[in-house]
């Protein structure tokens, strides 16, 4: 049998190079959960994997050469904010992302939808809340103003830099994710949250799917157009909030989806979630969407989150919780989530985790980091953030590696028995 990724990419298409493919080596009996590889221009990425974020090019306060040593296989980066500083066409001129930020491997951008709802209504990085909350569809963060205002043609905003007014539609997302260069890009769609009601979650969601169609039309005129670079694989976004019924109706429709020959090369899923219903939900969409393209839950990253996302059927993740936690102190372990600052590491000088491999755990103490944290040197961030990163990947790769020797349930109820017994911080 051909391998499941060729299927969909046999003679790619418009003169590019051959070189986007999900191959499944393994499928869980037990679960949705599978291990494969997702092969790219800028080589493979083996899943179950966690995609670190570099919003703008950078993971905050830490080396690209630190970032592959800790064993990242991939990161993501923002169209949005690239798109505003340094500029898409600059990135474009110096090569792609990849070369730009001095990256060697694979690259992710999101489309910029997400911002229309962190930006727009000023929740932030906010995408896992309560479900049980009023329901209003002009709801803003306190003390916010509405920097985004949403139409069926796209999404008018102000710049948080410089105030300045700039239109997103699905044709522009589209071009400034192309001058980017990321070998997986995502669809625009518009992200709400679980403030909103019903009748705009079903038209946020009816705007989400003509958008879909707008965004295979223009990636297919693109690739036609830059021929002669790399393939840039175009992910569609299933939202759908905590509604089973909208849910499974956006992953039929995406998942089917096809314009001039053109479909999605794999699916994100994205909105907000109820955590309370993650793997339900996410469930809802994997036993609909097709077996053979790649699924990436966007902005789910906490260690328990992941059990739940792996075991439902996900093949990749990003978040920004581990670098953004560690520049507060925070830090995680195998027995739960700390913070370094609080007094009692004072004098600890033992490792932040004593099963750790990182630079930071195989070089310095909580003594330490809570001295650098306590006098508020800069290079706090650095080393906190390289153990976050490194203990978040590390977790996932070896939940790939339960699966593929057949203890994932096993080293699941391992793990999590520790993580959330000993910890009064465990959740996020």
């Amino acid at each position: 049998m051909m391998p499941y990724g060729l299927m969909n990419n046999l003679e790619f298409r418009f003169g590019n190079t051959l070189s986007f493919s999900f191959d499944i080596q393994h499928a869980d009996s037990n679960s949705l959960a599978r291990v494969g590889t997702i092969n790219t221009p800028h080589g493979p990425i083996q899943t179950p994997a966690f995609i670190p974020v570099g919003t703008k090019a950078t993971v905050k306060s830490v080396l690209p050469e630190s970032m592959k040593d800790l064993g990242a296989q991939a990161l993501l980066s923002n169209a949005y904010h690239l798109y505003l500083q340094p500029g898409s066409d600059v990135l474009d001129e110096a090569g792609g992302l990849a070369k730009f930020m001095n990256w060697p491997g694979p690259t992710f951008t999101d489309s910029g939808g997400f911002q229309v709802l962190s930006l727009g209504v000023g929740f932030k990085k906010v995408l896992a809340m309560d479900a049980q909350t009023t329901r209003h569809d002009d709801v803003i963060a306190g003390n916010k103003d509405r920097l985004a205002h949403v139409d069926d043609e796209g999404v008018t905003f102000k710049s948080h830099l410089d105030g300045s007014m700039h239109r997103f539609t699905p044709e522009v997302s589209m071009q400034v994710q192309h001058q980017i260069g990321a070998d997986i890009m995502f669809a625009f769609d518009e992200c709400t949250t679980l403030h909103n009601t019903r009748p705009y979650q079903e038209l946020a969601m009816e705007r989400t799917y003509a958008w879909a169609i707008r965004c295979l039309d223009e990636h297919k005129r693109l690739t036609q157009e830059r021929v002669g670079k790399p393939y840039q694989a175009l992910f569609g976004v299933i939202q759908g909030a905590q509604y089973e019924d909208l849910r499974k109706k956006a992953a039929t429709d995406l998942g089917s989806m096809e314009t001039n020959g053109q479909s999605f090369d794999g699916f994100g899923i994205g909105g907000a979630l109820d955590k309370g219903q993650l793997g339900t939900i996410v469930s809802w969409v994997n036993e609909i969407l097709p077996e053979n393209k790649p699924r990436h839950l966007l902005g789910i990253g906490a260690p328990e989150d992941l059990f739940v996302g792996v075991e439902n059927g996900c093949d990749t993740f990003d978040c920004v919780l581990a670098s953004r936690i560690a520049r507060t102190s925070a830090v995680y372990t195998m027995e739960g989530r700390f913070n370094l600052s609080n007094s009692r590491f004072k004098r600890d000088f033992t490792p932040i985790d004593s099963q750790c491999d990182c630079y930071t755990c195989t070089h310095y103490t909580r003594a330490y980091m809570h001295h650098v944290f306590r006098g508020k040197e800069i290079l706090s961030a650095t080393l906190a953030t390289i153990h976050n990163e490194r203990f978040i990947v590390r977790l996932v790769d070896q939940m790939r590696q339960a699966l593929l020797d057949g203890n994932f349930a096993d080293m699941k109820a391992d793990f999590l028995g520790r993580y959330l017994h000993r910890s009064g911080q465990a959740r996020d």
